[in-house]
């Protein structure tokens, strides 16, 4: 699973501290975490309204200038579904939490293992919100997240799908099953759409994936599969 991190804090040392307990989260979790600091709200909006990738908001409430609850009242506002966990070194706070429907608060210093309980609840609701592609194979249906399918290749009147955890094969079009991905799916050759979460290496004839699996692609392709993951990540 794929998720996006960010930590505002405006002392740098507890900043750190809790990147480090998300990143060990996230190793013991066998997530791949895209981990974002910043040092104020004012600086997390300027990157945010660029990207408006967030899946997990770790807040400090007591900041220079915007604090923690503006910050997340101003995000609803634009609705923002991501999940906030308040940071805070005072319990006053706690009730303004309900305003912006916060998942959690917890007290300075944080402990790991109240983080890591937090963290695995938010990342339960993520996939509970995922989207999943529905794969109708052997008279049953099996409904598989995005984030999981390496690629997808067309046979004849069938697709073959590859994914973390098994593998399908249904009649159908790449051109129908491509009208239910999400932009991170691109078809990289006639018969092959590859998932370029996935994608660690380029070449001028392949893609090579995080498990090893070798994708072919179109000549010319490899420029902008670049630019595409360029853009995405």
């Amino acid at each position: 699973m794929i998720c996006y991190i960010s930590i505002v804090d405006d002392n740098s040392s507890d900043a750190e501290y809790i990147a480090e307990l998300v990143k060990q989260w996230a190793k013991e979790a066998g997530y791949t975490v895209f981990l974002s600091v910043f040092p104020s709200a004012e600086a997390f909006l300027f990157e945010y309204e660029e990207s408006k990738q967030l899946d997990i908001l770790l807040l400090d409430i007591e900041m220079k200038g915007m604090d923690g609850v503006m910050l997340a009242k101003k995000l609803r506002q634009n609705n923002c579904t991501a999940q906030f966990i308040f940071i805070t070194g005072f319990p006053d706070f706690i009730a303004e939490g309900y305003e912006v429907d916060a998942l959690h608060y917890l007290m300075k210093p944080v402990a790991p293992r109240k983080l890591s309980d937090v963290l695995k609840k938010a990342s339960a609701n993520l996939k509970k919100a995922e989207k999943r592609l529905c794969i109708t194979y052997d008279h049953k249906i099996d409904f598989v997240p995005l984030s999981e399918i390496y690629y997808i290749e067309a046979q004849r009147q069938y697709i073959f799908i590859r994914a973390k955890h098994g593998d399908y094969r249904m009649k159908n079009s790449l051109a129908e099953i491509k009208k239910e991905l999400d932009e991170y799916f691109i078809q990289c050759q006639r018969s092959f759409l590859v998932n370029l979460e996935y994608v660690v290496k380029i070449t001028n004839s392949c893609v090579v994936l995080k498990n090893g699996l070798e994708v072919p692609i179109s000549r010319g392709m490899a420029k902008e599969i670049g630019k595409e993951m360029i853009r995405l990540f």
